[in-house]
């Protein structure tokens, strides 16, 4: 943290620029493969169901590594963290875009996810250390940080639309490396320095956790193919399950954990947790079969459909700066998590009811932006309840537990509703009907996802916390598309 009575930085603003375009890259990073997710399949012979792999490979890691990350960057330094993390960002991105095989796409995604997992938790360290005295530029400083995100993940879908029919479905990792050695060159200059601090790291719960992560994901992948009923599905997951306990045991008796299991404790967190889980769990699946629908059953190129999810994120980006803080302050973050939900709920099984001869106009459009509505109006709420709820020497904790919440239920999500599509025929490649049933069927376990959502909400959250509190919690994180 910032030394409150030292001068500020004279290039905090330029500093303040690369940590914001970190934001937007990591961010970015998720959304921008999703329209080239079908030229990479005929590229690189992935199957249908393990196509999801391309997306899950980074937020698994991402996701997994996320309160290491935190971690390394209390002790190492945040300044030497950032730098590490965009270098190990740019060779993941190389290996990604040169991968001739499925395995070796799916190690460069891996990469990206730990070089994200890095980046994140100290961008947001430096950041402090720069504005964390001036109580006037803070709150610029804030607010242009957590624009980076949705504007990062608007630009993903329609750069990754433009850069896939332009250039080359390669070109959507090769865009990360001349940005990477832009911002490596520049940091030394710009970033404070902060010296390192004596502690352990837990590395054994980071492997189990992000082991345990991964296996369950690859468990329920698999599972249309070895059956659900098969002794290898369950012993898989039973093997995932036993990792991710062996982290919360060792949470539990090391003094130095990633995880102090104490913070559960707090009013609220763990519901506001589980509203971001069950979110992210309902919404990336839908955001990833929508890519598909609008390529393989609507016939849309690469331009096109990353054009036509231009007015569902746009309206995301717009809502979430903009409507949801005034809406919290009004009416308090519960109502908006539930009506949010609900809202996102009702887009996707309006998604359901797609044609195999429908339109963007009328099968796509109005369903998608009513669950952008949805997504828009739950995850700020929900965001500034976690954060607020903990206490505040435990702040950065809490941001990286509500992070890899997130990241984990979109691994799982996607890889739930991959098993649900496959088994109603999104297998069937070129049989437009097969392939709308098999989204079909992934579009209303999703809505089902976020209905539950809503109804855990309403049981779980209080209304004990002030709005405004929960207001301006949400202005110190990054919204994730």
């Amino acid at each position: 943290m910032s030394d409150l009575s030292a001068p500020p930085s004279p290039r905090r603003w330029t500093a303040l620029g690369l940590i914001a375009l970190a934001q937007f890259m990591v961010i970015m990073d998720t959304s921008i493969i999703g329209v080239a997710l079908p030229k990479m399949q005929t590229a690189l012979g992935f199957s249908q169901e393990n196509l999801s792999w391309v997306f899950n490979a980074y937020v698994v890691a991402f996701g997994g590594l996320l309160l290491l990350g935190g971690r390394l960057s209390d002790l190492l330094g945040a300044k030497r963290l950032f730098a590490t993390g965009w270098a190990v960002l740019a060779v993941g991105s190389l290996v990604a875009g040169l991968a001739g095989t499925a395995w070796v796409e799916l190690a460069g995604r891996a990469l990206q996810g730990a070089g994200s997992a890095l980046i994140a938790p100290s961008a947001l360290t430096l950041l402090m250390m720069l504005f964390g005295g001036q109580p006037k530029e803070l709150g610029k400083a804030l607010a242009l940080y957590g624009a980076a995100a949705p504007a990062g993940g608007t630009a993903g879908v329609f750069l990754g639309g433009v850069i896939t029919q332009y250039l080359s479905w390669e070109w959507v990792f090769f865009v990360n490396i001349p940005v990477a050695v832009v911002v490596l060159a520049m940091a030394p200059g710009v970033m404070p320095a902060a010296q390192a601090r004596r502690g352990s790291v837990d590395w054994f719960g980071a492997i189990t956790v992000t082991a345990g992560l991964a296996t369950s994901v690859y468990a329920i992948v698999r599972a249309p193919e070895t059956g659900w009923g098969s002794a290898s599905t369950w012993l898989v997951l039973a093997v995932g399950a036993l990792l991710i306990g062996a982290f919360v045991v060792i949470q539990a008796k090391r003094r130095e954990p990633l995880m102090r299991l104490g913070i559960w404790r707090s009013p609220n967190l763990a519901g506001a947790n589980l509203a971001q889980f069950l979110m992210a769990a309902a919404w990336i699946p839908m955001w990833f079969f929508l890519n598909l629908y609008l390529q393989q059953v609507l016939g849309l190129k690469a331009f096109a459909s990353g054009a036509a999810l231009l007015p569902m994120t746009a309206a995301i980006m717009v809502m979430m700066i903009v409507l949801a803080p005034r809406l919290i302050a009004r009416f308090g973050p519960k109502p908006l998590i539930v009506v949010g939900l609900l809202a996102l709920a009702g887009g996707m099984l309006w998604l359901s009811f797609a044609r195999p001869d429908g339109t963007f106009v009328i099968d796509v459009l109005p369903a998608s932006l009513l669950a952008a509505v949805g997504m828009s109006l739950a995850f700020i709420p929900s965001l500034g309840t976690a954060l607020s709820s903990a206490r505040p020497e435990e702040g950065g904790l809490a941001s990286g537990i509500v992070n890899t919440g997130y990241q984990v239920g979109s691994a799982l999500g996607l890889a739930a509703m991959t098993a649900i599509a496959a088994a109603h025929g999104s297998r069937e490649l070129g049989d437009a009907t097969a392939l709308t049933h098999g989204f079909s069927a992934a579009f209303l376990g999703a809505a089902a996802i976020a209905a539950v959502g809503a109804v855990a909400s309403a049981v779980t959250i209080r209304t004990g916390n002030a709005p405004a509190a929960a207001a301006e919690a949400t202005e110190e994180q990054p919204a994730a598309v």
